[in-house]
């Protein structure tokens, strides 16, 4: 019996889902409810610690699994096998095998500041779509704006010539979280990935250097930690020289007496700020890349002691990061705006749209009102529509156009919400229309028998 692959393509992007969408799903449709035009909104009710801002990622992945979400006739008799929906009515393998995704998105560019209850997405399409589409959007919506929120920081405090490289697909959570990591976190302002399979397929350059092993087999076998830099120099000109395997300092005198030119050298472990120092004094023309779990308070703190420093790896603190805790909630159905009250959870009903006010070029308070509201002179409406009738409406954007939206985005925030100790909060105000509805909806509550 062969192992199993386990991996998500389009083909398999149906039966991609919790098991309680399907069974409410079968529900719906048995009830005669099925095809009732649902609106479903995916936000994060609060912001990971110390964070001032998220921003958003993950769309593209979005848009793919809802232009492939079908239902083979492989995949429903998988389901039939399982034994769990023998009950199941017809309607709902009717459903299923007519498959598609048919309704509308709207959503905020990736690369955009967001905040707290602000939608990044909105899914408007009849209840059964919208309800199975729950577990994959949360799922690349959640993890791509995690790593794209922590790259933004990284690229906010180690400053616009730095050079910042993602070198985290050991640490990420899957082989597709690995892809999806890349992609986030040069979509916000990383240089490039040491991913191979992601740096195609996303058009670019991989980017790396060298391993330990590489020093240590040449040091084995030839007892020459130098001919291990001089043959990776001569079939990668050009390529960063791992010298911490040893002795870091004498490593670069060496290098230096040699009087080959080293544009890169790397280090990965040991004091950064006082070898750092030392390898400048002896390769003042070097660039030197630092690795080893850094993230951005890592970051700040060798600037602030002064560490010489070109550029960072960056692993296992970008791709783990902070769970961004997003949610996905039902805000009304066939017209009659709906709002969960459950202590803690309160949402909030209606379909939405975010009001951002800008004054010099700054961000300086959102408005989260109702998709019918109008906005001021001095808003930008950020909700777009992306998706109608199942068929995308914007062009695919490229990574450069994302991280450059990513950059102004971040750049347009007040410094004291991008600091990273104890942040400002931003100010979100609700507008007098979603106040309103919010009490009418709660004046209402389901009859009981």
């Amino acid at each position: 019996m062969p192992y199993p692959t386990l991996l998500a393509t389009p083909d398999s992007y149906g039966l991609l889902t919790d098991l309680y969408q399907l069974t409410m799903v079968s529900c719906y449709a048995g009830e005669g409810l099925a095809d009732r035009r649902a609106s479903f909104e995916l936000f994060t009710r609060r912001l990971p610690p110390s964070y001032g801002y998220l921003i958003a990622m993950g769309l593209a992945q979005a848009i793919d699994y809802l232009n492939n979400l079908r239902f083979s006739e492989r995949h429903l008799e998988a389901l039939r096998q399982t034994g769990l929906f023998d009950h199941a009515p017809d309607e709902f393998w009717q459903r299923l095998a007519e498959g598609g995704f048919t309704g509308d998105v709207w959503a905020v560019p990736e690369g955009t500041a967001v905040f707290a209850n602000e939608p990044l997405l909105r899914v408007e399409a009849p209840l059964w779509q919208a309800q199975i589409a729950e577990t994959y959007l949360l799922n690349t919506l959640n993890y791509q704006t995690l790593v794209a929120t922590r790259a933004a920081r990284l690229r906010d405090v180690a400053g616009p010539t730095a050079t910042l490289l993602e070198f985290g697909t050991r640490r990420a959570f899957s082989p597709q979280g690995a892809l999806w990591a890349a992609r986030a976190a040069m979509a916000a302002g990383l240089d490039g990935t040491s991913n191979v399979l992601a740096a195609v397929q996303l058009g670019h350059r991989p980017a790396g250097t060298m391993a330990h092993a590489l020093v240590m087999v040449f040091t084995a076998l030839e007892d020459s930690e130098d001919k291990a830099f001089a043959a990776f120099q001569r079939y990668f000109p050009g390529a960063a020289l791992l010298i911490d395997t040893y002795d870091t300092v004498a490593a670069a005198k060496r290098l230096a007496a040699a009087g080959t030119p080293v544009a890169a050298v790397r280090l990965d472990s040991g004091d950064l700020v006082a070898l750092s120092k030392a390898v400048r004094s002896h390769l003042p023309t070097t660039k030197i890349l630092a690795s080893g779990d850094l993230d951005e308070y890592e970051i700040a703190r060798l600037q602030r002691a002064g560490a010489t420093i070109d550029g960072y790896g960056l692993g296992t603190k970008l791709v783990t990061g902070e769970p961004v805790n997003g949610v996905y909630k039902l805000v009304d159905i066939d017209g009659i705006p709906v709002m969960k009250e459950a202590s803690g959870k309160t949402t909030l009903p209606g379909r939405k749209q975010i009001f951002r006010r800008y004054a010099g070029g700054q961000a300086v308070g959102d408005r989260l009102g109702l998709l019918e509201d109008t906005a001021a002179p001095d808003e930008t409406p950020l909700l777009q529509l992306v998706v109608k009738q199942g068929q995308a409406i914007q062009e695919l954007e490229s990574l450069e156009a994302i991280a450059a939206r990513t950059a102004a985005s971040v750049a347009s925030l007040p410094a004291n919400l991008r600091q990273l100790e104890h942040p400002a909060t931003y100010g979100v105000a609700l507008s007098d229309a979603l106040v309103d509805l919010a009490a009418r909806t709660r004046q209402h509550p389901p009859a009981q028998p």
